[in-house]
């Protein structure tokens, strides 16, 4: 992967304007000339900032103690934000009328001092955890100059934004895997919250049952400030060393069909963390398989996104991306029957899970099976293309339908290609979650120096 225009996280950025070594306008200004990069062709949406001048408009003034105060960040095309339009990825929206106020995402960010630099590329209505748009192009994994992979989706603009200095902070959604997946393949840090803990009103919604609004970034560490400013609460870090913590391995369907990179970049992470005293029980969860016949008749996100597209998809659906329409259509079949027996089958199925939990302080598994494949490989085969995005969101799902939190960490050696570690757990796990990911970000970097 290149250098980004400035090294280090919002922290280390925030440290330099704090410290007078920079000012505001500097950093903008290198977003803004990273947006132009051939790395970031299709990352930012028709009328986005595209030259410096533009985006040095977005420059805070506010009070440089805020947390987000002078710091480059980008939104995916989902959210409201007054005066633009929200088109979600899709040109059958793109003459709709702009928003008439920020989201409650957004107006956090502004508050804590954030500098809005573009809205970001994204899935067409967030449906698939590949990232290819057919109408506004794909942006290309920047993990590999010499070969077009796939960023990931449906957050693909804003992990791509992140990982190459276009923003220092990307703000996303994740319905199945949407922060987590581009995270993991764009080789950052990938943080989904309990979805409760964030507002999604303002949000194009895939599934309300799923949906969490969340954010990309370069360190746990900056997860912990983003989160902090968009759930509008203190996360309580206790420090506690890993020989501290009890952790789960998933051994059922989560490490199956794992690619020769992912499954070594996996054990080497176990075994860093072991030495570092932490206590590893392999279990089998086998309530993980549960899921096919729960989903049999679509899923939630089927026929969630059918119920909002339903009139427009009918009048309009020679516009979308077939493989979109193709998956929100799958809705048309639930009846009200199926989908309050699919709602009561889930609440019974995180019981069990809950229970099965019990005692660990996560779980750690593969953020997905595989390193990014090239995009043209999937542009035209539709089987491929449905295998890759079933194996891409196959672990990351688990933790949507738990109603759980995860965050994605890169976990791979230099000169590999980015693999994510995940660890995960139920709802309102979140502090625990970030607090071990610290602990273990640290014990992985360290592990790589020596």
């Amino acid at each position: 992967m290149s250098q980004p225009p400035f090294s280090g996280d919002l922290h280390a950025v925030r440290q330099a304007l704090q410290a007078g070594h920079v000012q505001a306008p500097d950093i903008l200004a290198q977003a803004a000339l990273a947006a132009q990069s051939e790395a970031c062709r299709h990352v930012f949406m028709p009328g986005s900032p595209a030259n410096p001048a533009e985006t040095l408009k977005n420059a805070p003034s506010g009070d440089i103690g805020l947390a987000l105060a002078g710091i480059p960040v980008s939104v995916k095309d989902l959210f409201d934000v007054a005066g633009q339009v929200t088109a979600a990825g899709s040109k059958v929206l793109a003459q709709a009328a702009p928003a008439q106020a920020d989201c409650p995402a957004v107006a956090r960010l502004r508050a804590a001092g954030a500098a809005l630099v573009g809205r970001t590329n994204m899935v067409e209505f967030a449906f698939s955890g590949v990232g290819i748009n057919p109408h506004y192009g794909t942006p290309a994994n920047p993990a590999d100059p010499a070969t077009a992979r796939i960023p990931g989706g449906s957050s693909s603009g804003a992990a791509v934004s992140v990982a190459t200095g276009a923003a220092l902070v990307g703000l996303g959604s994740d319905t199945g895997g949407s922060i987590r997946i581009p995270a993991a393949l764009c080789g950052i840090v990938g943080f989904k919250s309990t979805a409760r803990l964030v507002p999604t009103a303002g949000a194009l919604p895939l599934s309300t049952s799923l949906d969490t609004v969340s954010a990309l970034t370069r360190s746990v560490r900056d997860a912990v400030t983003v989160h902090e400013v968009l759930a509008a609460r203190r996360v309580e870090l206790t420090g506690k060393p890993l020989s501290g913590y009890r952790l789960a391995v998933a051994g059922t369907l989560m490490q199956d069909a794992l690619s020769r990179t992912v499954a070594q970049a996996f054990e080497r992470s176990l075994q860093v963390l072991r030495e570092a005293g932490a206590k590893i029980v392999e279990i089998p969860l086998g309530e993980i398989t549960e899921l096919t016949a729960i989903n049999a008749t679509g899923g939630l996100s089927a026929a969630e996104s059918y119920a909002w597209h339903r009139k427009l998809i009918a009048e309009r659906q020679a516009g979308y991306d077939p493989r979109v329409a193709l998956r929100i259509l799958r809705g048309a079949g639930m009846s009200a029957a199926d989908y309050i027996d699919l709602l009561a089958a889930r609440k019974d199925w995180i019981a069990r899970m809950e229970a099965r939990l019990d005692g660990f302080d996560a779980v750690l598994s593969p953020t997905v099976p595989l390193v990014a494949p090239p995009i043209a490989g999937l542009l035209n085969d539709d089987t491929e293309f449905f295998r890759v995005n079933g194996l891409l969101l196959r672990n990351t799902s688990v933790v949507n339908m738990l109603d759980g939190c995860a965050i994605s960490l890169p976990c791979h050696a230099p000169g590999q290609l980015p693999v994510g570690l995940m660890l995960w757990h139920a709802a309102l796990h979140d502090d625990t979650m970030l607090d071990l990911a610290l602990q273990v970000e640290a014990a992985l970097a360290q592990s790589l120096q020596q």
